[in-house]
């Protein structure tokens, strides 16, 4: 049943799904509310429906779960708002990983929170009470021009506001535990978060990304993201069986919101993983050609997912959709290769 209502000159889409492995969702405008006080809050970052910023509520207090970039923190800001949560009921920002998609707006957003601690992987402190070389390597992956324009000024956190996050760290929102476990694979500053009462997942990247607009009635899929630069596929298998040892009903990514299903989806993803190794290895010697054979060997992997999944876009849009993905799972896999070098 799909209603869509008009309040205040916005567009609200309210789409219900009653089937018995998926949950009713409440989207209105740019953010879906699912159950236990999760929200997912679409950061804007480049286009609709790429880039999530979950919120956890619990009672009158909240978590925020990765940033977006600066631009971001209306949004977040307004959602919180819209929800009954002033700045200084948020107790947590919480960062799957330092990549400035999820990231980026960490500094402006803390400014904002008087109260909020900021949780992050060990081997991400250093890079945000300092940016520089955080900042330094998206230029060399994005170019300086396009940092600018995407991610503005990073502004540095202060070090007494951060929690660092080993394996097995936990944390209390009102009551409510949130579990941090180490994931590489993806990044090796990379945490995802179990948490203890809806016993889902905060999966960051680690579990693949999932866009919603190829859904096909109601059925997900799921695609690694290799980003560079620490795309590791023997970590990342292990990271996802851990994921899928805590049998969640459901996993958060920030690309894009709540899959279930979740065997299933781990098991593409261990497929797309290999293939993803396996095309590194064969392109490995292919010289100044590299790069173009690994993108054109991931955009085959797209198309056999277009084609099993019956994706309900045109091959076009779906290409449209995939093409930053493309280009930096390509790179990702060069910079991996370029390690089993002795």
């Amino acid at each position: 049943m799909t209603a869509v209502l008009q309040r205040r000159g916005i567009f609200q889409v309210c789409a219900v799904k009653m089937a018995s492995n998926s949950v009713a969702a409440l989207v209105m405008a740019d953010v879906i509310d699912y159950e236990f006080g999760i929200s997912a809050v679409d950061s804007g970052y480049l286009r609709p429906q790429l880039d999530a910023i979950h919120l956890i509520i619990e009672g009158d207090r909240a978590a925020v779960v990765d940033t977006g970039v600066n631009s971001s923190v209306p949004r977040v800001l307004a959602a919180l708002r819209a929800k009954g949560i002033a700045p200084a009921q948020v107790d947590y920002v919480i960062l799957t990983h330092i990549h400035l998609d999820h990231a980026g707006g960490a500094g402006l957003l803390l400014s904002q929170l008087p109260n909020a601690m900021l949780t992050v992987h060990p081997r991400g402190v250093r890079h945000l009470i300092d940016p520089s070389q955080l900042i330094a390597s998206t230029e060399a992956v994005y170019g300086s021009e396009h940092m600018a324009r995407t991610y503005g000024r990073i502004l540095a956190v202060p070090p007494g506001r951060v929690i660092e996050t080993p394996h097995a760290a936990s944390i209390a929102l009102n009551g409510r535990e949130l579990v941090f476990y180490d994931t590489p694979g993806h990044a090796r500053h990379h945490v995802c978060v179990f948490d203890a009462k809806s016993r889902h997942v905060f999966a960051g990247d680690t579990f693949g990304l999932s866009y919603r607009e190829l859904d096909d009635g109601g059925r997900r899929f799921i695609f690694p993201t290799s980003s560079p630069t620490q795309f590791d596929p023997a970590a990342e298998h292990r990271s996802l069986d851990l994921i899928t040892d805590l049998r969640p009903p459901a996993i958060y990514l920030t690309h894009y919101g709540q899959v279930r299903d979740i065997a299933r989806l781990a098991d593409d993803m261990h497929r797309l993983v290999d293939a993803h190794e396996q095309l590194g290895r064969a392109g490995g010697d292919a010289g100044s050609e590299r790069h173009a054979r690994l993108k054109a060997g991931i955009t085959e992997m797209i198309r056999g997912e277009a084609r099993r999944y019956g994706w309900p876009l045109a091959e076009e849009r779906v290409l449209e959709i995939f093409a930053g993905d493309i280009e930096l799972n390509a790179q990702g896999l060069a910079i991996w290769v370029d390690t089993l070098t002795p």
